[in-house]
This record gives structure tokens, C-alpha cells and sequence, in this order.
């Protein structure tokens, strides 16, 4: 819910890792941040309303996210999709620090506005993973852990940056840390850490676990 600068990267990011997305959004103009490729649903509507939540699919959604510009229809949105509709993963956008922490409590996820949004409610959506391990006190660069499908195991680090976009940083092997070059090729039980700019981080960990597409 919210077609603003997050909840559309978020919604692209969630298409191009290979899910089915439903936007929801009371001003249909706001659709237009998707571009006209986007190959998701646009309902126009309140995002607690029941009518407009069913409309967008929420009865077989497996996550959601609230992130519109006001905390109230968020959180409303967020407790109607898990408490009316059973939405195990659901994730609120919240501007106000002090009600993020009574949310929290209700066992609502809360994200506040900072320059990592999008890397963490898509994390918070389709992974399980760790949180990312470093970050530059500016939040432009984060350092995180991959868990690679093991058909990366074998392929090279230029296959692997080619499909995640991010830079793999370096790789723990047999204990010790190897700076990788392109030609590096991937083995099983390596500990792999890349570099990737804010808003690409959670798609890129989540493209990792996907097997690489074969060559002809």
C-alpha cells in the first residue's frame, strides 16, 4: 500500500526477483512511478478499506507492506492485513519513533524513513536472512553476506555480479579472506560478502538464492 518513492522501487524490486505484486494507492497518477512495463496489479483505493485489499488479492498475498506517507493508515492497513486477512509477513512504514515502538509491541515490523528503506522491507518480505553486516556512516554503502543457491557453485564472481548488480567484496574460504578477481569461481562452503549501494542490497541477496540461468 503506497506508490510513492518506496513503495514503487519496492514493488519493481519484488517483479524483478520474481513475484506477483499488487499496488494499492488513492491517487491513481501515482502509478505512473511504476513505468508502463510494470506487469503487477494497480488498485486505486484506501489500503484498509476490505473491498480494496480483496480487490488487490490480499486473501492469497503472502506479505505485505504499508508504506504510504501517514503512520495512521499505515498501521490501520497493517493490523487489518494481519488480524482480518492471516498475512504472515506484513511490515509498516512508521514516521513517528515513539508509536514504531508501541507497533513493534502489537508484533507489527516497523521501518522508519532512512536512507535504507527499501534493502529492509524487502528483507523483512521474502528473506530470513541476517541483517547486513556494515554500513558507511552515510548509509550509501552496505557490506552483507550472501546465501547463494548452490548452483552458483562452480560459476565465476563476474556471473555472480552480472546477476545480483553488486560487487562481491570478498569471500571467506577455508577460513582465511581472498580478494576475489573475475575469473575467481565460486566453491561450496565459501562465505561470500558483497559491496552494493541502498535500494539494491535486499534485491541482490534475494537474487543470490535463485540459480543462475543456464547458458546455451
Amino acid at each position: 500500500m503506497g506508490c510513492g518513492r518506496v513503495g514503487s522501487s519496492l514493488a519493481r524490486a519484488l517483479v524483478r526477483i520474481g513475484h506477483e505484486v499488487a499496488v494499492i494507492d488513492q491517487n491513481s497518477s501515482a502509478f505512473l512511478r511504476l513505468g508502463r512495463d510494470f506487469p503487477g496489479m494497480c488498485v486505486t483505493g484506501v489500503g484498509f478499506d476490505r473491498d480494496v485489499l480483496t480487490r488487490a488479492g490480499i486473501e492469497r498475498a503472502g506479505a505485505f507492506a504499508a508504506v504510504s506517507s501517514g503512520d495512521n493508515s499505515n498501521i490501520i492497513s497493517a493490523r487489518v492485513a494481519r488480524e482480518t486477512f492471516g498475512v504472515e509477513r506484513v511490515v509498516a512504514r512508521i514516521y513517528d519513533a515513539k508509536r514504531a515502538a508501541v507497533y513493534e509491541r502489537l508484533g507489527i515490523p516497523t521501518i522508519a524513513t532512512v536512507p535504507w528503506t527499501t534493502d529492509r522491507f524487502l528483507r523483512t518480505l521474502v528473506s530470513d536472512q541476517a541483517s547486513t553486516s556494515w554500513r558507511d556512516p552515510t548509509g550509501t554503502v552496505a557490506v552483507t553476506e550472501l546465501t547463494l543457491h548452490e548452483d552458483w557453485y562452480g560459476r565465476t564472481v563476474t556471473d555472480l555480479e552480472g546477476t545480483i548488480g553488486a560487487r562481491v567484496a570478498f569471500i571467506i574460504r577455508f577460513g582465511q579472506g581472498v580478494l576475489p578477481t573475475g575469473k575467481t569461481v565460486l566453491q561450496a562452503d565459501d562465505a561470500v560478502y558483497i559491496a552494493a549501494t541502498s535500494g539494491t542490497v535486499g534485491e541482490a541477496v534475494a537474487l543470490a538464492t535463485t540459480a543462475p540461468a543456464h547458458e546455451d
